[in-house]
């Protein structure tokens, strides 16, 4: 499915942004896409590409629409939409990660990774998130970045997850204001549509919540844990 050829419509139904604005998109090169005649064709691992940093770019506002225009697309309730807690266990969190630079923090996520046992290629992870951060920093401010492929790849794990790792001591992380960062997110998906969504819905969590300050007071991954739980709940409340 990642190398199929989408028309107009199917893109835009894809990424759930309107039509005429993913046409005018298109039509000022904003967007990799192909012309044939009149038509525009967009390659679908290239559009999920694009749209994982446009979601990054997103106001909060942007993002409550975003979720609004999901949800409608695929007829979900979203005040019942528990996204993180469905595909993050206590297990995948580690509070106390020894990492003093990117390649390190980037090295021992994949490893997390490998540890669930739902990764099948742990050296193909870690080239795509390498490259990832090569065309761009998943560092998104305050103190959070949300790593994931370069390139969505259903096979590349079994089921999908989630690994949070908070480290020990900031990492520059290549974040556009300068600062530091200590919260990690990995996002491992099977579907594309939920690999989307889970982005959207962590970066309105970071942007919209207390989260982070939550996740840096907590002691242990357990509360880490019920800090995401009451922090997702709340967020949910306000859409």
């Amino acid at each position: 499915m990642s190398h199929q050829i989408l028309t107009l419509s199917k893109a835009a139904r894809h990424i759930c942004i309107p039509e005429k604005q993913l046409y005018h998109l298109a039509l000022q090169h904003e967007i990799p896409c192909e012309k044939r005649g009149e038509q525009y064709f967009f390659k679908h691992r290239e559009l999920d590409e694009w749209a994982q940093r446009r979601i990054m770019k997103l106001s909060p506002q942007q993002l409550q629409q975003h979720h609004k225009d999901v949800a409608s697309a695929n007829s979900m309730n979203l005040n019942n939409d528990y996204l993180i807690e469905s595909i993050l266990n206590i297990e995948q969190i580690h509070p106390y990660m020894e990492a003093k630079t990117k390649p390190a923090v980037i090295h021992k996520m994949v490893k997390a990774a490998a540890a669930t046992d739902m990764l099948n290629d742990e050296e193909y992870l870690l080239a795509e998130l390498t490259a990832r951060e090569e065309i761009g920093s998943t560092a998104i401010g305050d103190g959070a970045a949300l790593l994931h492929n370069r390139y969505f790849d259903p096979y590349t794990f079994t089921d999908s997850f989630i690994i949070l790792a908070r480290t020990v001591q900031p990492v520059f992380f290549g974040c556009q204001d300068g600062g530091k960062t200590d919260i990690f997110f990995l996002i491992c998906c099977t579907n594309d549509d939920l690999h989307l969504h889970i982005l959207a819905r962590l970066c309105m969590l970071i942007h919209r919540t207390g989260l982070l300050q939550s996740l840096r007071d907590a002691e242990s991954a357990d509360e880490m844990y019920q800090e995401l739980h009451t922090a997702e709940c709340e967020l949910l409340k306000s859409l």
